[in-house]
């Protein structure tokens, strides 16, 4: 058993790596595009895409629509052939626009989380080839869609993601439900696949199930194919090269970080993420960072006379290397990172690993 390939719908992906989607601005055209050149699945985010455009404030959703399609453009150009895909937010207040767009410029899947999903197949117009993939973080969730679309829309997803709780970001699990051994993904990869077995993809195949949080290594990506799951989604790894649209300071975090600075934190959308620890946090915490007006009204959830920070605002000067002023999400095993490479030799060292933990297997 080689390295496995992914194949969701009519798509085939010649490595089954889909890259996660990270906001703000931190997977865009650059590194989904060398993940897809690479044979991966290369996903841009959605999440405030348009953060540098002048009009970001003043004309939120049409700012993001432009930069959404732009970015998509690049990629495409960038990596022709390669499988190109849009993270989109459900809790996001522009989602049906942004998921709009990606549909309009051909995206090959939209990936959504943070909510269930239930109306996305209402956006996707008759002959379209974009593939719906929800992220859940349970087999019920996964359960409830499938129900859901093949009643109202008379069909399932084209394949599912299964966060568990160790994934970098907001996480789709109460706080004390993230250190629970009842949570692992291990255990959500075998529930997820037991319970979307009685429905069958559009294409009447099974639907593929896609493990992701705290992915790291090739061995691992070995791991949940024997329990399953026909891929891996990784984020924190992706972080950590090149061809990753943020700030060189961004990812030296990731190097500088030891384990101790991999922290849950309460985030103004209602949900606990995980985070490196640094001063804006700190000072988050005391009450200095209280936002005075909300310009973006971006999050459903986020309730600005509340909240410690603006979210947006945190992502986006992180992205931009000013971490004095924000904080990098990162998954639990981000502490491991210890240098930069290329998407290329990242995909090497998860292949050799891969064959490595197979031969071993074997032996």
């Amino acid at each position: 058993m080689s390295f496995p390939s992914l194949t969701i719908g009519d798509l085939t992906i010649p490595k089954a790596v889909i890259q996660g989607g990270m906001g703000v601005g931190i997977s865009l055209s650059g590194l989904a595009a060398a993940v897809a050149a690479a044979g991966g699945f290369g996903v841009i985010s959605a999440a405030g895409i348009g953060m540098n455009e002048p009009d970001f404030a003043s004309h939120y959703v049409e700012a993001n629509n432009r930069v959404l399609a732009k970015e998509i453009q690049a990629a495409k150009a960038a990596a022709p052939g390669g499988a190109i895909g849009v993270n989109i937010m459900v809790a996001m207040a522009n989602f049906a626009d942004l998921v709009k767009t990606a549909i309009r410029e051909n995206v090959d899947a939209i990936f959504s989380g943070a909510g269930l999903p239930l109306d996305l197949p209402g956006h996707l117009p008759e002959g379209a080839r974009t593939k719906l993939v929800p992220i859940v973080s349970s087999a019920r969730a996964a359960v409830i869609l499938c129900k859901k679309w093949l009643s109202r829309f008379g069909r399932t997803p084209d394949a599912f993601v299964v966060e568990g709780p160790m994934a970098g970001g907001h996480l789709g699990f109460k706080a004390e439900q993230i250190d629970d051994p009842n949570f692992v993904l291990e255990r959500l990869v075998t529930e997820v696949v037991a319970g979307v077995a009685p429905y069958v993809a559009p294409n009447g195949n099974p639907i593929p199930v896609i493990a992701a949080g705290g992915v790291y290594t090739g061995a691992d990506i070995l791991r949940f194919i024997k329990l399953g799951a026909a891929g891996v989604q990784m984020g924190t790894r992706f972080v950590a090269t090149h061809e990753c649209d943020a700030d060189e300071r961004f990812k030296q975090s990731y190097i500088d970080a030891a384990e101790k600075d991999v922290v849950i934190i309460k985030s103004p959308v209602g949900m606990p993420g995980r985070a490196l620890h640094n001063e804006f946090l700190d000072l988050a915490a005391e009450g200095q960072k209280t936002p005075a007006r909300c310009p973006y009204r971006c999050i459903h959830t986020c309730d600005y006379t509340k909240a410690p920070y603006c979210i947006t605002l945190a992502l986006a000067n992180a992205k931009k290397g000013r971490l004095r002023h924000g904080f990098a999400f990162a998954g639990q095993n981000a502490w491991r990172v210890d240098r930069i490479m290329s998407v290329a030799d990242l995909f090497k060292e998860l292949v050799d690993g891969y064959d490595a933990a197979e031969a071993d297997a074997l032996a």
